[in-house]
């Protein structure tokens, strides 16, 4: 028995600070900051280094819908898929990824979250943020 995906996953590549539209949110996603955790708070320590993205989100329908941190994951060179990690990093509630464990939004109404990744961080490596949509949504990649 073989199994065929009916929507086979399409990537596409578009450069950082870039928008695009995986319906019915449009993303842009930028790099923020690479940290070790914030040892004062002791919640989330790093294995390796947190490598923080920022995600401002669109819904360009007329009705709410949802996005979850389950939807993003990194990858480095070398093929290997990093899951968020999230809580607790600082005291900067504004700027804690806390709230993007799920988040409806609405209608024309863009947000500014944060989420971030421990990964084995090199400045002269790249890395892609895929965002696994919704439905039968396209798939995306971002560098």
């Amino acid at each position: 028995m073989y199994l065929y995906p009916q929507y086979p996953t399409n990537f596409i590549i578009v450069n950082a600070g870039e928008s695009v539209v995986v319906d019915p949110v449009e993303y842009t996603i930028t790099f923020d900051v690479t940290h070790k955790g914030n040892e004062k708070l002791i919640k989330v320590k790093s294995v390796n280094t947190f490598v923080k993205i920022r995600i401002n989100a669109k819904n360009t329908s007329e009705e709410k819908t949802m996005i979850s941190v389950s939807q993003f994951y990194l990858i480095d060179e070398k093929q290997q898929k990093y899951q968020p990690v999230y809580g607790g990093f600082s005291t900067d509630l504004v700027h804690d990824d806390s709230g993007l464990l799920t988040t409806w939004l609405e209608p024309n109404k863009p947000v500014m979250l944060t989420t971030q990744f421990d990964v084995p961080y090199d400045e002269l490596k790249q890395y892609n943020v895929v965002i696994r949509p919704t439905n039968q949504q396209s798939s995306m990649i971002w560098q």
